[in-house]
């Protein structure tokens, strides 16, 4: 017989190699096959219920990183909720209106303009659907469970309907109303755009002074005085009614080289810098509220132009003098409102000039720009013109820059209920606590909701207009309207006339002779979204509202986190979430943002094809998502050899029981030795600090840490490194053994639990080669950690040994750097202690030499006080003194034993292995051995 059949050698089945990219497809059908999430479920039937709403990603191509992020970062805490004692149903659902999948199909050369808009509107839907089944397989591809066949749909006709409710309410509680004023606008998509769908981009812009003619100048100015104003915009110099100055500043009139100008007193030095003036010289100074009602006549329109007070002037930039078209900016509505001004905005739905800007009809506003500056300076009216660089507002769809511009809209009234979502925001958990106050600036901040678009897929507004033109919008008509969308889907509306979308005698004083219209414009797909509280959480009987957290990135504090609390306060008056949590974005390993024309983008079917799910899985663990992440195929690659080491040490430990059943063979952590004990206390720590500290508190990276530095330091390093001297030498059901192989055992059991949210494909491969009667690690729960007797002395000792074990390993480590020894079992290991270190290596009640691999025989404990040889490696409490080893090594347990020989049948081993092999293996004699 061969020497290594008298060891007891682990074996297992369980690869060394995961081969994930194979393998975890077969096991997600094994899972939908026998309903593991079902099951779950209905395991947690009547326990404390989790719902985490899942935010609904855009239904438009395959999912990228970012998507990865979020939907295993949602998985992995419904996972550990579920394995923690509450009931945590998943309804993953999508976002399927929108200009996006317009824009798809208009590439595709589908020409909404020749067919009707119900005819579009079911080609749109069939490509939202086509990308729902695409990205709901990508995401059951990462090992994320959920009712995927159950989805929730924003395009659903029941959830149109909720929607429709949710308006229906604001409308009746008087927050929907329509107007005219500048919005942001998009040219290149022919809509009206919401704060939300607003991205920020470097253009190159021109700067231009103006100068404004006096032509009343209310006995305080001349009338050969201009006033000077600023812009970056020459484009909206046509829809110019008003300049306005800042009522408390003080402004001057100076003769600059022979002409007569105003400007604001603090920034005249910039002006004369800017304008070239060689010699000025001030008139006269007087407050900005002394301007008021002057007026000055347009460039080149034969108009006049009013003066008027405004706080919104600052003295940043410019002439104090602000250039002001109540069509084009917010701030130059509101106070031109106040003075009774008109709303001109003579620029169409494509940025294109209209009759009201005469001499520009037909031009891109964009390319009007030179066309306007160069009349200006024909006009003897342009002072300056320079060009620079600044961030500008763009379609975050189509990439392209935006406008204000004032066309009719429906707007909800945020005014009105401002301070409650405010109150309400006040009462979240907001998990990373930057986040409260992020949005309720931003809620505090912002003005009314542009909720109307102008385009075909969506939600319709269900808005009649009788014949005098009165919107017609009563709780009678949304409800008929509602009904209509649950029965027949929002179609209808553009299937049927406006008489037949009303109820039944529907009569209406505006309209004497029955004739209705019907409003064409859509929703705003935030309003779609911000809606699920309603369409989901309130519909579903395993959903609870509010849910208990809503996770997304960090930009749907602007959109999702937004749109929903402000729809949730305006009909119900609570926030749809208890809590929120938020994620920065992905970026590639040198950290710049991910893009597709740099090429840098990493596509999570190429991982998974490479190298499986539960690595992006770990990989997301071992981020601290808080902040903007880093991810590249390297990054990857070295997540991939964390993830061999955490499989190694699992293979070895599963070879190593597989002889143990531990039904019969454990050992009572009681009767356990010392070290054992020390392992077990060890286990439970880490199960107590991935559980509270770590999935409870949501903090994935540490719980990554955790697992990790329990599985390399405490296993790998320790335990496991000199495990083999037991679990190879002793007997078969020998005592020692049988407690390593509880620690064992407990071990590789509660790691597979731990690690189920995180990698579940592993932790359920590994589940299939332990003795465990549940059959799916899925269905159990997070194991419970222990506390045990006098746990805090025993972890006082293994604290002070594993701080001994350090020196005695440097020491070792010394003398090899010094040739004198090469393995450590070669080597004579001699410990001076003081009292404290000798104290506690009684008290570990352990066998010290095999803890530290080295040979009993060629090991010794000084007395306290012995005289240190010169060649000891000293430190603070003990010297240690590291000599060659003389004597024989023994060929089955490789240990340089004195005791070699003693047995006359076996003379090559030490007398413990001979009695070991005698006794297990009585047949053997040594000419047999090979």
């Amino acid at each position: 017989m061969k020497m290594k059949d008298t060891l007891h050698l682990g074996k297992t089945k369980f690869p060394m190699r995961g081969n994930l990219p194979n393998r975890e497809g077969n096991w997600q059908q094994e899972w939908e096959e026998n309903n593991i999430y079902e099951r779950r479920q209905k395991i947690n039937e009547g326990k404390p219920t989790f719902v985490l709403h899942d935010g609904p990603p855009f239904a438009n191509g395959n999912i990228h990183i970012g998507h990865a992020l979020n939907k295993i970062s949602k998985d992995i805490i419904i996972r550990a909720k579920s394995m923690s004692g509450y009931r945590a149903p998943y309804v993953p659902g999508w976002d399927t209106h929108g200009l996006p999948v317009e824009q798809v199909l208009a590439n595709k050369g589908i020409k909404r303009k020749e067919m009707t808009t119900a005819e579009y509107r079911r080609k749109c839907y069939e490509y939202a659907m086509t990308q729902v089944d695409k990205q709901r397989d990508d995401f059951k591809r990462l090992g994320v469970q959920g009712e995927w066949e159950d989805p929730y749909l924003t395009l659903a006709p029941s959830y149109e309907a909720a929607e429709i409710r949710v308006f229906g309410k604001m409308a009746e509680k008087g927050y929907i109303y329509k107007g005219m004023k500048p919005i942001y606008w998009s040219p290149s998509s022919e809509s009206s755009l919401a704060e939300a769908e607003i991205e920020y981009k470097d253009i190159k812009s021109p700067s231009i002074y103006v100068s404004f003619q006096i032509v009343d100048g209310k006995d305080l100015l001349d009338e050969n005085t201009s006033f000077i104003i600023w812009t970056t915009t020459p484009w909206t110099i046509p829809s110019n009614l008003a300049i306005t100055v800042h009522p408390d500043f003080n402004y001057v009139q100076v003769n600059a080289d022979g002409n007569k100008y105003v400007v604001a007193k603090d920034l005249l030095d910039e002006v004369q810098e800017v304008l070239g003036w060689d010699n000025v010289e001030i008139l006269q100074e007087f407050k900005g509220n002394q301007l008021e009602n002057m007026t000055a006549q347009h460039p080149f329109y034969d108009r006049t132009s009013l003066l008027i007070l405004g706080d919104h002037v600052t003295l940043d930039s410019g002439t104090g003098l602000v250039h002001t078209s109540p069509g084009h900016g917010e701030d130059d509505y509101y106070v031109a409102k106040k003075y009774g001004l008109p709303v001109l905005s003579p620029v169409d739905s494509r940025g294109i000039f209209t009759e009201e800007a005469p001499g520009f009809e037909g031009i891109f506003y964009d390319k009007a720009n030179p066309m306007i500056t160069d009349l200006l300076k024909e006009k003897g009216a342009l002072l300056n013109l320079d060009f620079y660089v600044h961030s500008y507002p763009h379609d975050w769809r189509t990439k392209k820059p935006v406008i204000f511009r004032a066309t009719p809209q429906w707007f909800a009234s945020i005014d009105q209920f401002r301070q409650n979502i405010l109150d309400e925001i006040e009462k979240v958990d907001w998990i990373i606590p930057w986040g409260e106050s992020r949005l309720y600036n931003m809620i505090r901040d912002r003005g009314d909701w542009v909720i109307s678009r102008q385009r075909a897929w969506g939600v319709p507004l269900p808005i009649f207009y009788a014949e005098n033109k009165e919107a017609i919008i009563t709780p009678e008509t949304v409800e008929h309207v509602a009904q209509l969308f649950e029965k027949y889907g929002s179609n209808v509306w553009f299937e049927r006339e406006a008489k037949d979308l009303l109820p039944e005698g529907f009569t209406h004083s505006g309209s004497p002779n029955g004739v209705f219209t019907k409003e064409t414009d859509i929703m705003d797909v935030w309003f779609d979204s911000g809606s699920s509280h309603a369409g989901v959480l309130r519909q579903r009987d395993e959903l609870t509202f509010p849910a208990d957290m809503y996770l997304e990135g960090s930009d749907q504090y602007r959109g999702w986190f937004n749109s929903s609390i402000t729809t949730s306060v305006a009909v119900s008056g609570k926030a749809p979430y208890k809590s929120v949590l938020s994620q920065g974005f992905t970026l590639d390993g040198e950290g710049r943002k991910m893009s597709k024309s740099l090429g840098n983008t990493i596509v999570p079917d190429k991982v998974i094809k490479q190298m499986g799910a539960d690595i992006l899985r770990l990989w997301v663990s071992s981020v601290d998502y808080e902040s903007d992440v880093r991810v590249s195929m390297d990054i990857l690659k070295q997540v991939s050899e964390v993830y061999r080491k955490i499989r190694n040490t699992i293979r070895f430990l599963l070879a190593n029981t597989s002889d143990f059943d531990p039904k019969t063979n454990s050992v009572e952590f009681v009767d356990l030795r010392s070290v054992d004990k020390y392992m077990m206390v060890r286990l439970n720590e880490v199960i107590k600090e991935v559980r509270d500290n770590g999935y409870e508190k949501y903090d994935f990276l540490h719980v990554y840490r955790t697992i990790l530095n329990f599985i390399t330091v405490d296993l790998s390093s320790f335990y496991l490194d000199f495990a083999k001297d037991v679990v190879y030498i002793e007997e078969e059901d020998s005592y020692s053994r049988r407690c390593m192989q509880t620690v064992f055992y407990e071990a590789t059991v509660a790691i597979a639990k731990l690690l189920t949210p995180i990698i579940p494909f592993t932790a359920e491969e590994i589940w299939s080669y332990l003795k465990e009667e549940t059959e799916y690690v899925q269905l159990t729960d997070f194991p419970a950690y222990q506390v045990y007797a006098n746990q805090d002395e025993l972890m006082d000792i293994w604290t002070a040994f594993m701080n001994f074990r350090d020196k005695v390993l440097k020491a070792l480590e010394i003398a090899r750097d010094e040739k004198l020894i090469g393995k450590s079992m070669e080597a004579k290991v001699t410990i001076y202690p003081n009292e404290q270190v000798k104290s506690m290596l009684t008290a570990t009640d352990a066998n010290i030499a095999q803890l530290l691999i080295v040979s009993p025989d060629f090991f010794e404990v000084e007395e306290v006080g012995k005289e240190v040889p010169e060649e000891a490696v000293v430190f603070d409490d003990v010297a240690i003194l590291v000599e060659k080893a003389d004597g024989p090594v023994c060929e089955r347990c490789r240990q340089v034993r004195s005791s070699v020989g003693e047995n006359e049948n076996f003379p090559t081993m030490c007398s413990h292995c001979a009695a070991i092999v005698e006794d297990e293996y009585p047949e053997a004699v040594q000419a047999s051995f090979e």
